[in-house]
């Protein structure tokens, strides 16, 4: 994952609102109806705020009738966490490593996997 793609994320994280969505859905996959309940916001704004998470990749969306119903992509999710625990840690394979005058790592995933 890139700087750029994880600050993506990190901005998407930063409304208050989406981070409920999120952990409205970390229970499981739930319909646009049923998100909406907990808001007192317009079905518009859902999919505004949706969108985001959608265009970071953390929530995955499939048509069932009328209704979307909305999950969390395991997969980005876990590598957004394993990665914000190795930003935030001191580990041998850290950025600040440096050959000579330029620094070993351009982005986060390689900073992980060295």
């Amino acid at each position: 994952m890139s700087y750029e793609e994880y600050a993506k994320i990190a901005k998407a994280l930063s409304e208050p609102k989406r981070v409920k969505i999120l952990d409205m859905l970390s229970c499981g996959e739930m319909c646009a109806c049923d998100i909406l309940e907990h808001f007192d916001f317009t079905q518009p704004t859902l999919s505004h705020h949706i969108k985001v998470l959608a265009e970071a990749g953390l929530v995955t969306s499939v048509k069932s009738g009328t209704w979307q119903h909305y999950s969390i992509n395991k997969k980005v999710a876990d590598q957004y966490i394993q990665e914000t625990v190795q930003l935030l840690i001191h580990s041998e394979e850290c950025v600040c490593k440096v050959e000579g005058d330029k620094v070993e790592a351009d982005s986060l995933s390689s900073v992980i996997s060295g």
